[in-house]
């Protein structure tokens, strides 16, 4: 728990935040690890024109978050066996996250191709170390998430009454770089989540990033099934598919979140550009706050 100057415990007060930022980064311990090798995290930052800080720790990111009045949603990927680079733990970020209870919300990241190891890690992120939600990322973790194999991890998941937050469409790691260092877009096909959300119908599925080039898949995915959202993280708000306005704007209202990609893109400028798109006055607290807080059981 994270305490004031006097010593006192601070606690996540909802009514004095302006935002929800439901998709950040936790790329670094602060001890020489990081979350990606060196390769895909310099072409990573190439593809954003990333030019501030790339790896800040976990207690850089809560003060940012701090002094902007928002609170974040914070994970990292475990992705060790598709890559040969070891995972931060998200153990130690979930349990960290308790000293900044105050801005963060801590997400787990398991790799599913442990099997059954990856679904008691789940279950012990959560019961254990006080984990409010998971973030997968089919093309970096090299599995398909529809595939019958990676159903015990959904029903764990599902059981445990916590959201799964997946990455679709385009990813900046790998970008650029000769096949993309193998990673492969098709596992980020959001289609392939239609499937998990029809099956658990009590997971509640949170599709990351506008899914270009599925960006109209998703948009239906998320009007026909209740247990599924969108987080607009990833692009900046001046490059959002039309369509995926328009749906925010009216029928998505209460299914869409706001989420950057931080530290690959800064909340300052993600904020600067939504504030110039063409949206009615009462939808934008809905996708910068409201709609998180009830999707989270902030309130």
């Amino acid at each position: 728990m994270s305490h004031n100057e006097n010593g006192e415990a601070m606690e996540m007060r909802i009514g004095s935040l302006s935002a929800v930022d439901v998709h950040v980064h936790i790329e670094s311990d602060g001890h020489g690890h990081y979350s990606l090798d060196s390769e895909l995290m310099d072409a990573s930052a190439r593809y954003f024109r990333a030019d501030h800080e790339r790896t800040p720790t976990l207690d850089q990111v809560a003060g940012l978050y701090r002094s902007l009045g928002m609170a974040a949603v914070v994970f990292t990927v475990d992705a060790s066996t598709a890559t040969g680079h070891p995972a931060l733990s998200s153990a130690q970020i979930a349990d960290q996250a308790r000293e900044h209870a105050d801005v963060l919300i801590p997400f787990g990241s398991v790799d599913p191709l442990r099997g059954a190891a990856a679904v008691a890690q789940a279950r012990s992120l959560v019961r254990d170390h006080g984990a409010r939600g998971f973030k997968f990322h089919p093309s970096m973790q090299a599995f398909s998430p529809n595939d019958p194999a990676y159903y015990p991890l959904w029903q764990e998941i599902e059981s445990l009454g916590v959201p799964a937050l997946f990455h679709t469409g385009q990813t900046g790691i790998g970008a650029g770089l000769p096949g993309g260092r193998g990673i492969k877009l098709r596992y980020s096909d959001p289609m392939l989540l239609d499937d998990v959300a029809a099956d658990f119908p009590g997971l509640t599925v949170i599709l990351a990033h506008p899914s270009v080039p599925w960006a109209d898949a998703q948009i239906s995915m998320a009007s026909h099934k209740a247990n599924v959202y969108i987080d607009l993280s990833g692009w900046s708000p001046k490059y959002f598919p039309p369509a995926l306005v328009r749906a925010a704007n009216s029928f998505l209202r209460d299914k869409v979140l706001f989420g950057t990609d931080y530290p690959l893109l800064t909340p300052e400028r993600w904020l600067r550009d939504f504030a110039a798109l063409d949206l009615k006055p009462e939808v934008r607290p809905l996708i910068l706050k409201d709609n998180a807080v009830r999707l989270l059981g902030l309130g």
